[in-house]
């Protein structure tokens, strides 16, 4: 019994994950979105290649850029929100392929789960922005009362956020990735970009919201313009089909996406599905706090930083635990499972016992 025991403890020490994070990929924020050591991509597309490889169990560290690649700058000027180039934006780290313990990727019909064990703005860049893009470009849901570019820059220190223009004033964030997936078959790609098709081509008068959104378009269809493919030989006849084929980044999918969803922190779960060998996950696009959506279209405080995720492999659990909600079993939701932590906003004074008669 006794070597039971510790034969049991020493396989549970050997299946805990180091205690220092695993780096597969970081990123230089002072360097240009395409000047990176590891590329990056703002586009969803099957044959972006996958820069890293993730094993099932390993505690890993992602680096991210803020989602305009350092367009926006630590400044009071709103000039660079007004003129951002939004054909360049959204700029993900990975794709990561995961395997399992054995060295097996994860396979079209799985689940891939990614916990959210940690996360936080990056050394050196611990501020964060959130603006109002000008009705020329961009605008929002709330243009025709805020026309014009705004912006607010936010300093970070521990768990709140400061603004310098309100002194005295500060608030507890709760860090997430506004946009986080898995790569898309050829064949869930294809369903994409007929449907998104669609919508452009049916116009604002068949959408509720489509006559208040101005300049943005209702779909925002494959384009070269601004495309960042990763390892993908730029100005080559590979990158022109990609880039014509690929999925913009802006609504979130089937895969995950620009999910926008506030409390996706620390000690959540998402369960992905997966639609390529190696599931081939990326992420980006990260906040220090957000409301529920984005409705000046960028209502969050947007920051580069870091993530520590846990990834495991639920073998053919596509059929097992998510319901198509449409004509093909491509049709799906990825699962988002809430951590337990959120900012607690009422005050309390306590007072410890101290020895003594």
């Amino acid at each position: 019994e006794v070597t039971q025991l510790l034969n049991f403890s020493l396989n549970f020490l050997l299946a805990m994950p180091p205690r220092t994070p695993i780096p597969i990929i970081t990123v230089d924020p002072k360097l240009k979105a395409w000047e990176k050591k590891i590329p990056l991509h703002n586009r969803w597309h099957p044959e972006i290649p996958w820069v890293a490889e993730a094993t099932a169990g390993d505690l890993l560290r992602v680096e991210t850029v803020d989602w305009t690649g350092g367009q926006i700058k630590d400044d009071d000027s709103a000039e660079d929100v007004k003129r951002v180039d939004l054909t360049q934006v959204h700029y993900l780290s990975g794709p990561i392929r995961v395997v399992d313990k054995e060295g097996a990727p994860a396979q079209p019909g799985d689940l891939l789960v990614v916990e959210l064990c940690n996360l936080g703005p990056l050394p050196g860049d611990e501020w964060g922005f959130t603006g109002t893009f000008d009705r020329e470009n961009g605008g929002g849901f709330l243009t025709d009362h805020f026309p014009c570019a705004t912006k607010a820059v936010w300093h970070f220190d521990g768990i709140y956020a400061q603004y310098r223009h309100i002194p005295g004033v500060r608030f507890p964030g709760l860090i997430h990735p506004g946009l986080i997936g898995t790569a898309p078959s050829h064949e869930l790609l294809a369903i994409w970009n007929e449907r998104e098709r669609a919508l452009e081509a049916a116009g604002p008068a068949a959408t509720t919201l489509g006559s208040v959104l101005h300049t943005r378009p209702l779909a925002a269809l494959p384009s070269a313009p601004g495309a960042l493919l990763g390892k993908v030989p730029a100005r080559s006849d590979e990158w022109a089909r990609i880039a014509a084929e690929a999925a913009r980044t802006i609504p979130g999918r089937e895969n995950g996406g620009n999910c926008d969803i506030k409390n996706l922190s620390r000690g959540c779960k998402v369960y992905f599905p997966v639609f390529v060998e190696g599931a081939n996950l990326s992420m980006g696009d990260m906040h220090f706090s957000q409301g529920d959506g984005e409705v000046s279209f960028c209502g969050a405080i947007e920051m580069s930083g870091f993530l520590e995720i846990k990834c495991d492999i639920i073998r053919g659990g596509m059929d097992k635990y998510l319901t198509p909600m449409g004509p093909t079993r491509l049709h799906v939701n990825p699962i988002f499972e809430l951590g337990p932590v959120e900012p607690r906003f009422s005050e309390w004074l306590l007072f410890e016992g101290i020895s003594g008669g």
